[in-house]
């Protein structure tokens, strides 16, 4: 079960990129933003369970598409990107096994413990 996820979270970072292609920036730009919402583990400093909220909203996929929703309403191609790198970071942790996590530790996550 574990690799059917992990496959289908490479899929939908594989579509992430695609819809990034199509957007009028540098290619660099996807590189050197993937890593940019893990700023969002930040929250760790305070406690674990500050910092799995705060980690969980920025990790939400959900988060990511409806920011490039509504970029897309708005035509704003900077939405549009933002929406587009939280979703593929998303996807992209969740392929390496790094789910949403538990109040507890950060270790405890949705997909296992790390």
């Amino acid at each position: 079960m574990k690799t059917l996820l992990k496959s289908e979270e490479l899929i939908q970072f594989l579509g992430a990129i695609y819809l990034f292609s199509r957007l009028n920036f540098a290619w660099w730009w996807f590189p050197a933003l993937i890593l940019v919402p893990d700023i969002s583990m930040i929250g760790y400093l305070v406690n674990p369970a500050i910092g799995a909220v705060l980690y969980n909203i920025v990790h939400h996929k959900g988060l990511g598409i409806a920011i490039g929703l509504l970029g897309l309403m708005l035509g704003s191609q900077n939405l549009i990107l933002a929406g587009i790198i939280l979703f593929a970071h998303s996807s992209m942790d969740r392929t390496m096994g790094y789910g949403l996590k538990y109040v507890d530790s950060f270790k405890h996550t949705s997909l296992g413990n790390l």
